[in-house]
């Protein structure tokens, strides 16, 4: 491939991704067998200002590129432009026996970055319905109550049987625990049983009492 056909192939790269990705994607094509980089050609070039000829790069800077850098691919890297657009860039290579070319990419993503924060702004709430539900109030006083009753018990809430979760509800229920609002989910969700469980233990407490 002769430098002119790798120069047109890039060009319409360049030229294709732009079109293909809109007015936020910046192509161009470096000579980066000069230490300046200049651009061959360029596509959306308002992203950074820059047009054919220029030896700054995306960041503004008109420095001479190291080795390494100038042949080596550079792919999905962070930048900002002298304006603080921010910017996702990458650099392809193109190396033949004379010639060093390259295609830029550099996407700006700034509006989306707008866009996010809008997003989540949006999104944001300050604590759960549940919980507002039970704040203060009868919720403070459940959650003492089950406290007072775990504690009477002497173990901790996942190491309870059968046996113990019987009589810690009917402590709670000694203490009319259950005449508050949402106390069988609370107590449920402490328990680490479902709610149905806690209703059926509540039934059998009921039927023992008959039957004495």
């Amino acid at each position: 491939m002769t430098r002119d056909q790798a120069f047109e192939f890039l060009d319409r790269t360049a030229q294709g991704i732009a079109e293909m990705f809109g007015s936020s994607c910046e192509t161009l094509v470096h000579d980066m067998g000069v230490p300046t980089h200049p651009i061959l050609s360029i596509y959306n070039g308002h992203v950074s200002g820059r047009e054919v000829g220029s030896t700054m790069d995306i960041m503004g800077i008109g420095l001479a590129l190291d080795e390494q850098a100038a042949t080596t691919d550079q792919v999905n890297l962070a930048a900002t432009t002298p304006d603080g657009r921010q910017i996702k860039s990458s650099t392809f290579h193109l190396i033949g026996e004379d010639y060093n070319l390259a295609l830029g990419i550099n996407f700006d993503y700034t509006s989306l970055v707008f866009a996010n924060r809008t997003l989540m702004d949006l999104m944001s709430a300050h604590s759960d319905l549940q919980s507002a539900l039970w704040q203060e109030g009868d919720f403070r006083q459940l959650a003492d109550l089950f406290d007072q009753c775990l504690n009477a018990l002497g173990k901790p809430a996942d190491a309870l049987n059968k046996a113990d979760r019987m009589r810690l509800i009917a402590m709670l229920e000694q203490r009319s625990a259950f005449s508050y609002r949402k106390s069988v989910p609370y107590v449920a969700k402490r328990l680490g049983v479902s709610r149905y469980t806690v209703y059926k233990y509540l039934d059998e407490l009921a039927s023992q009492r008959s039957e004495e």
